[in-house]
């Protein structure tokens, strides 16, 4: 008789603050024998960051180290495959402790299905394997919370962008906002923020680096450095305000 395999836990762990892990995502955690976390060549990574005080000594680390993190490659190379050639290999890595019977929490900062690598092993094995997800507080809300802006009111909606598209598509896409977050900015931020000011919404944005974070950064969009922007800042135009 074969064993039984070994469940994937997708873990939303929060934004950055350990405080803001959820209660299932704590137990689920310390109760798995393997933890697997994406981090960076060299470093630790803000997800372990968060819930490396939670782990106990018998638990087995699977640390998936990118090869790249940067979109910007010399040709030949290409960032999508050199990405997709490695979420296949995290994907065999974590199928081995799987198909052993061990479960697996892959831990992920803020929410796993909300631009989180989580998904892309959840994509690759949850078809052959029992899964879990727990979701968790994303930087989006954390940003919100922090800077003390609600997004939407009564029925608003709320557009959620990425700082890597074009200027051109960017600004139609905030043109027809009621509130919007804008993600991914690091090198994206001069772009951003000239598209913003071209709308005459740059009154309105508010700027936030490592949201809830020991590192948390609250600057006024004009006054940020655009060389320093880091990947983990966001930008959120909150929607105009109700008099409820």
């Amino acid at each position: 008789m074969m064993a039984p395999r070994g469940r994937l836990l997708g873990l939303g762990v929060g934004p950055g603050d350990p405080e803001l892990i959820t209660v299932k995502a704590l137990r689920l955690l310390r109760e798995a024998p393997v933890v697997a976390y994406f981090v960076a060549k060299g470093k630790r990574g803000n997800a372990f960051g968060i819930i490396e005080a939670h782990l106990q000594a018998e638990q087995t680390l699977l640390p998936l180290v990118y090869p790249v993190t940067t979109e910007a490659l010399p040709a030949p190379l290409s960032y999508e495959q050199v990405i997709s050639d490695f979420y296949d290999e995290a994907a065999v890595q974590v199928a081995e402790h799987l198909d052993a019977g061990r479960d697996v929490a892959v831990i992920c900062e803020g929410d796993p299905f909300f631009y989180g690598s989580y998904m892309y092993l959840h994509d690759r094995l949850a078809q052959q394997h029992e899964a879990e997800v727990v979701p968790g507080v994303c930087s989006m809300l954390g940003g919100a919370s922090v800077l003390g802006a609600p997004l939407v009111y009564r029925n608003q909606s709320l557009s959620v962008l990425s700082g890597v598209l074009p200027a051109e598509e960017l600004k139609r896409r905030l043109a027809d906002a009621d509130a919007a977050v804008i993600m991914k900015l690091g090198r994206n931020f001069p772009k951003v923020r000239q598209v913003l000011a071209e709308l005459g919404l740059d009154g309105r944005a508010l700027y936030v680096e490592r949201a809830t974070m020991a590192n948390q950064k609250i600057v006024p969009l004009d006054a940020v450095d655009p060389q320093s922007s880091p990947y983990f800042s966001l930008i959120i135009v909150p929607g105009e305000k109700w008099q409820g």
